[in-house]
């Protein structure tokens, strides 16, 4: 027996349009985040679904509901945190830019009073390596965290916990899934149905309006 999970991230959110930090900020969707959503609705309405999982998150339950607009067999609906976004901690709130620009200004600062003043144009572009630096590190690091959050590799732990309990109830109750999941906590998903390495997992990007298809046969 081929049993399927639907695993799809949720619409457009609008802190993810003014590209600030999320994580477990409960930000509303755009219009093209409903668009998104309908988008997903459709590739996968003539699929089976009996249980669905979202996470407290408006945008992943509303990105949910348009799915299962066309769902009428689906009768269970499951609220579980463990694939819930990842937590940017105190940068939640925060502007990609805004988080850089800080930085830059810390870092360059430290550095002057220490040392003197740099030339203008060496000090802008020494800044700006600093700042890409250290965001890359808090945002595509696998174990660092930011601060007061979670690294991917919290994440990965919880959505593992979550994956080998759904995985056993799929097998004994013979369910197909839908998931409205996030971002982060779709790498770990696509890593373990994908087989991915750790490099791998990080370098993805999960699309808004799109689904991955699993098999699980039992």
């Amino acid at each position: 027996m081929r049993l399927k999970i639907y695993l799809f991230r949720h619409g457009q959110s609008y802190y993810n349009r003014h590209s600030w930090f999320t994580g477990w900020i409960d930000s509303k969707m755009t219009p093209l985040g409903y668009k998104n959503a309908r988008e997903i609705a459709k590739k996968i309405k003539d699929k089976k679904i009996d249980v669905a999982y979202h996470s407290h998150l408006t945008r992943s339950k509303e990105t949910l509901k348009e799915v299962l607009k066309y769902h009428p067999e689906c009768k269970k609906i499951i609220e579980d945190d463990r694939m819930i976004e990842r937590s940017y901690g105190k940068l939640q709130r925060h502007s990609h830019k805004e988080f850089m620009e800080e930085i830059e200004h810390v870092v360059v600062g430290s550095i002057e009073k220490h040392y003197g003043k740099m030339k203008k144009d060496i000090k802008g572009k020494f800044g700006e390596m600093i700042a890409k630096d250290i965001y890359d590190i808090y945002h595509r690091s696998y174990d660092i965290p930011p601060p007061g959050g979670e690294s991917v590799k919290d994440v990965q732990k919880r959505v593992n916990s979550f994956l080998k309990d759904l995985l056993k109830k799929m097998k004994k109750e013979k369910i197909n899934v839908a998931i409205s999941a996030h971002g982060n906590s779709m790498r770990p998903f696509r890593a373990y149905f994908e087989k991915l390495s750790r490099e791998e997992m990080m370098k993805l990007e999960n699309p808004w309006d799109d689904y991955f298809e699993y098999t699980i046969t039992v």
